[in-house]
């Protein structure tokens, strides 16, 4: 089992910043890719970003490349998404998940139907 709480969400302006963060916890942890997610309203739910806490090999979706960064401090069991320039359209519900995926293949598998465990999710708007 693995346990993943989200927190940091919030109002911000466009252009502004925001860093949300997901505490994770589970016996088997350490095989576990973590990936944020998010589901905005009348879209399909989408992988953002997820990164390897072996390896830290990491993916992102084009809408977020060189804008958002995500990090992991393995010691505390907790990964960040730091999220600048942000965009009315990234206004979403953001999901920390846990994926026993291959590490190698994040650019195919970070994707919301190989998630084994998700969080309850943290809400990000960016509006003026």
């Amino acid at each position: 089992q693995v346990q993943l709480v989200e927190s940091g969400g919030g109002l911000v302006q466009p252009g502004g910043f925001l860093r949300v963060a997901c505490a994770a916890s589970g016996s088997t942890l350490t095989k576990y890719t973590i990936g944020w997610f998010r589901h905005a309203p009348g879209k399909e739910l989408e992988g953002v970003s997820c990164i390897s806490r072996a390896i830290g090999t990491t993916y992102y979706a084009d809408s977020v490349k060189g804008r958002f960064t995500i990090s992991t401090d393995n010691a505390e069991n907790q990964v960040y998404l730091q999220m600048n320039s942000l965009k009315p359209e990234d206004t979403a519900v953001y999901y920390c998940a846990a994926l026993d995926v291959n590490a190698l293949q994040l650019f195919r598998l970070c994707v919301p139907r190989f998630v084994n465990y998700w969080g309850q999710g943290t809400q990000v708007t960016v509006s003026s």
